[in-house]
């Protein structure tokens, strides 16, 4: 996939759990888990916006486009 989610970095840099993070903005841990190991096909722009709140981050910490030749 071209796009990675650089969740776990963020989550460390604010030290917050996946719990935590997963409670704050309203979805469930197995929904997190599957953003944070790039198994995700899409992201609601409302969990991409609560996720950079919690975080006090922008949508270009946590997602990277990377080019399919450079994987």
């Amino acid at each position: 996939m071209a796009i990675q989610v650089n969740l776990d970095v963020m989550m460390a840099k604010r030290k917050i759990s996946a719990g935590e993070l997963a409670d704050r903005i309203g979805i469930t841990p197995a929904n997190l888990s599957i953003l944070k190991n790039n198994k995700a096909k899409a992201i609601r722009f409302s969990t991409l916006e609560a996720i950079c709140q919690v975080l006090d981050c922008q949508p270009g910490d946590l997602l990277e486009y990377i080019p399919d030749s450079e994987q």
